[in-house]
């Protein structure tokens, strides 16, 4: 099974068990985006790849995808903290404004609107730094 499949078993089989916590229906929606949240940072902390023992230039882009710029970024995201990757995320991928995404996360939206902020800049770090090996060099100076 895939892990998207996993998280998603997962993620309705804790709902369903936990569904009497739900005092209101109105707020469901967020409730299992948290749910499915908390499932994925539990997969996430059971198996994570050390992605500074990688050989990065013996890797195939995604053969789903010939595009080698969307390997680069995926690589570039897993290399992002969690805490600055999840609101990124849940915005570009899952359309979440940030007052969404500070209920979801239970942060102020300043904070996510920082955290947004830092992991655009690391993101853009990170892809620089693959795109030219000397960048980290050049720009230390």
């Amino acid at each position: 099974r895939t892990l998207a499949e996993e998280l998603v078993q997962e993620t309705f089989m804790r709902a369903w068990r936990a569904f009497d916590q739900l005092r209101d229906e109105r707020k469901a929606k967020s409730w299992l985006i948290t749910t499915l949240r908390r499932e994925y940072a539990r997969q996430f902390e059971r198996y994570r790849p050390e992605y500074d023992d990688l050989d990065v230039d013996h890797l195939e882009a995604d053969r789903g995808d010939p595009n080698p710029d969307v390997w680069l970024v995926r690589r570039a995201l897993g290399r992002i903290s969690r805490k600055y990757r999840e609101p990124l995320v849940l915005q570009v991928l899952g359309g979440y404004s940030a007052n969404e995404i500070a209920h979801m996360l239970e942060l102020s939206p300043e904070a996510v609107m920082t955290r947004l902020f830092r992991a655009r800049q690391r993101l853009r770090q990170i892809i620089e730094e693959e795109q030219n090996p000397r960048y980290e060099r050049v720009n230390a100076t």
